[in-house]
């Protein structure tokens, strides 16, 4: 039985299939339509979530299966004390497999020790967050064809963002990838990103707080929201959360082959003007989440 708790949990080639999968998928949904029938998926969000809860229920039922949990720790019996280890206990008699997303690093790794089905990590607080880091993945490689021989720009908060952390731990395997890491101080990427990552990987990479300097070098744009659950003060959110705006007059910069890609929700750091330039794809890519969860889904449950 396999889990997905962190990215680097899927070698290249494994990582290869389910992109692959999810990519044939995408071309001919409907001859998957009843292949998990039969299986049930069980939610288990003590976070609130709109596109990662959706969208693994989308992909369940797209593949004929069906669907039980709760959306937030206070609907469940995490609400009288019960831990993660004795839920997913009781879940795994349930369903077929488990999609977690819990507010504490580490939550998701202590339900798969525990578990007797299948557990994927739909976040864990401010760590991982796999299967956004699948969705970017599938949509880099549908847009631009490779996930080699890229150079990509990450702006806002990279210090606390779980996809943000994900997505270079995974695009550090592949060649020649560079990254422009642009935010405030207070929100540059941790040290342990930095020295046990890049620096210890020999990646190139430059940190910067200045984006229209570096945009016509960057092949894709991946802009992060500035996220209000994870400060401790509200001064500093206020101070910080309009540090970087992506505007039209900054799109001018980029190339046209440039994408702009965003795990969502957004708040205020892509103007709505930029939605309608062909390059901004950040909706496309929460369309493609749902495709590689059900590539992930059958992968896991021995489907595919």
């Amino acid at each position: 039985m396999k889990h997905l708790i962190s990215p680097l949990d899927l070698s290249i080639s494994e990582l290869e299939e389910i992109l692959n999968l999810g990519q044939a998928i995408m071309k001919a949904p409907d001859k998957y339509s009843s292949i998990c029938e039969g299986k049930k998926l069980a939610t288990l969000f003590y976070e609130p979530s709109t596109r990662t809860r959706l969208s693994f229920e989308a992909a369940m039922l797209n593949l004929g299966g069906k669907v039980l949990g709760f959306s937030s720790a206070d609907s469940s019996s995490a609400s009288k004390g019960e831990s993660v280890a004795d839920t997913i206990r009781v879940i795994s008699s349930y369903a077929d497999i488990c999609a977690m997303r819990h507010p504490k690093e580490g939550a998701p790794v202590v339900a798969a020790m525990h578990s007797g089905i299948p557990v994927i990590n739909a976040g864990d607080g401010g760590h991982n967050h796999p299967t956004q880091t699948l969705t970017d993945l599938l949509t880099i490689k549908e847009l631009k064809g490779r996930l080699d021989n890229l150079t990509i720009g990450m702006c806002g908060d990279l210090k606390f963002g779980r996809t943000v952390h994900s997505l270079i731990n995974a695009m550090v395997r592949y060649e020649n990838v560079r990254f422009i890491l642009v935010s405030p101080n207070e929100l540059k990427i941790p040290d342990y990103l930095r020295q046990e990552v890049l620096i210890a990987g020999n990646i190139d990479f430059i940190e910067t707080s200045e984006l229209e300097k570096y945009m016509p070098e960057l092949d894709i744009l991946y802009m992060t929201r500035v996220q209000r659950e994870r400060f401790f003060n509200e001064e500093d959110y206020i101070r910080l959360k309009d540090s970087f705006i992506l505007d039209a007059e900054k799109m001018k910069y980029a190339r046209k082959d440039m994408y702009v890609l965003h795990p969502l929700p957004r708040v205020n750091e892509i103007a709505t003007e930029v939605d309608d330039d062909p390059r901004a794809v950040y909706f496309k890519q929460a369309e493609f989440g749902v495709y590689v969860r059900m590539a992930l889904i059958m992968t896991l449950l021995g489907l595919a």
